[in-house]
């Protein structure tokens, strides 16, 4: 197990107390116990520290004087945290080589150490990338491309002539390249629209599970590098994620939206089709996105969480709201052209 002095050495940050001390997990500061590494990245939780068990803590030089554990003294707590983690990975570690169940075609190009997992699919023409690990059971269609140290995990799903960049994550169940939804109307139902185009994701984007990421109609979905994506989010064909962005759990981008550099969106956001929003836009949980945003800053929409009675009396309200400008306008009209009384 790591010791306090190994920790702040490979974070490279100063600390407090016997280098030899022992760290066996991370731990939250409310539940952490002897031999726990915790850590404080807001002022509101300082009250905490006095009564925590924790034998170290990651925080502020200045937040730690009623702490009398060993500390390790960071500026960026929550940052430092998460490289923390890494040194307490407890993840499955790969086995290399390709399973016995496995289907590669012949004409697929494999890079070097690469891990293929049971019951994977590799289909013709596909290019995998050296250090690339292949979950079990997932599909990486015709002339699909995977870059070197990606990951896909269990029953991932990469339709023919996607191209996933370098040192990517998608979690398990995720579908990228399927078809947008895209049908003309006609007098005898519904014409499918062919999917022409495809999906190109940069480097280093991490995708949740269960996400679908629909290719192209004519041009290719896009989704550029360092964007993380949670669960549950379907991006819809030829939308554009801008480099940096974050995407909460249950988000919906209806075809052709773009979203730009560096933005926030809270769950359950949904975007129309064919906007653009800028970038550093932070747009809050259930935001309804229906045109275009050109100015940077913190958006919301929606309605706060009230008692049940309350909400029916306003929906009701809200539905005469039109009637009630209506009256307004024709009131103040009506007292602008009232003849004076002098």
């Amino acid at each position: 197990m790591p010791t306090l002095g190994d920790i702040a050495k490979a974070l490279d940050l100063p600390f407090k107390g016997d280098p030899e001390v022992s760290l066996v997990r991370l731990a939250p500061l409310d539940s952490a116990k002897e031999g726990a590494l915790s850590f404080v990245a807001q002022k509101k939780f300082v009250k905490q520290l006095s009564g925590s068990l924790a034998s170290a803590v990651i925080c502020p030089q200045r937040w730690a004087v009623d702490f009398s554990g060993a500390i390790i003294y960071s500026d960026n707590p929550y940052a430092d945290f998460a490289r923390a983690t890494h040194i307490f990975d407890n993840r499955p570690v790969r086995a290399l080589g390709v399973h016995d169940t496995a289907v590669v075609a012949p004409s697929a190009t494999l890079g070097a150490n690469l891990t293929i997992g049971a019951g994977a699919v590799i289909e013709a023409d596909a290019v995998i990338g050296d250090n690339a690990w292949i979950g079990p059971n997932a599909w990486v269609g015709a002339g699909a491309q995977v870059g070197r140290d990606s990951e896909l995990r269990a029953g991932v799903c990469v339709y023919h002539g996607v191209s996933l960049g370098h040192s990517c994550l998608v979690h398990a169940n995720t579908v990228i390249g399927s078809d947008g939804f895209g049908f003309a109307p006609t007098e005898r139902g519904w014409q499918k629209i062919l999917q022409l185009g495809s999906v190109q994701i940069g480097d280093r984007v991490e995708i949740g599970a269960g996400c679908a990421i629909d290719r192209g109609a004519l041009e290719d979905t896009v989704i550029e590098d360092d964007v993380i994506i949670d669960n549950l989010v379907h991006i819809a064909h030829g939308v554009h994620i801008g480099a940096q962005s974050a995407i909460a759990g249950q988000v919906g981008f209806a075809g052709g939206a773009v979203l730009g550099e560096r933005c926030t969106v809270g769950g359950q956001a949904g975007f129309a089709g064919h906007l653009r929003v800028a970038s550093d836009v932070h747009i809050g949980g259930q935001g309804r996105v229906a045109r275009s945003i050109d100015t940077p800053g913190h958006y919301a929409s929606g309605t706060g969480l009230m008692p049940t009675r309350d909400w029916a009396r306003n929906a009701a309200r809200y539905e005469k709201l039109n009637d009630m400008a209506k009256r307004i306008d024709a009131l103040e009209k009506s007292l602008v052209e009232k003849p004076s009384s002098d």
